[in-house]
């Protein structure tokens, strides 16, 4: 079961637009297990190993970077959005409700 979910994380993770972010909740919600935002959590930190997964456009409910630690050094999630045009400050996302993507509503057909 992990791994089926695991790699379901992964081909969503793959669909977030470049200069676009969502949450491990929203991943959750979209796949249809919204109480797992943890599990996607875990999924997101076991894909920095998988270069096609753009783990930095995975974030908290409130925009922040919690993930930040799992990557090669602290400031790269934060670089790797400012490139795509997200603005940070503090660790958190700027205009969240303007960069977010919400995978349940901006997908038809995943499943």
């Amino acid at each position: 079961m992990e791994k089926d979910f695991f790699q379901a994380v992964f081909d969503l993770a793959r669909l977030i637009p470049q200069g676009r972010v969502t949450s491990y909740g929203a991943i959750a919600k979209a796949l249809g297990t919204p109480k797992s935002a943890r599990m996607v959590g875990y999924a997101m930190n076991a894909s920095h190993q998988i270069s096609d997964i753009p783990a930095h456009r995975v974030v908290n409910r409130n925009g922040l970077l919690t993930g930040k630690h799992h990557f090669n050094y602290p400031k790269e999630m934060e670089e790797k959005l400012l490139k795509e045009g997200i603005l940070v400050q503090d660790d958190q996302i700027l205009d969240f409700e303007k960069v977010f993507w919400d995978p349940s509503t901006e997908l038809t057909n995943f499943f």
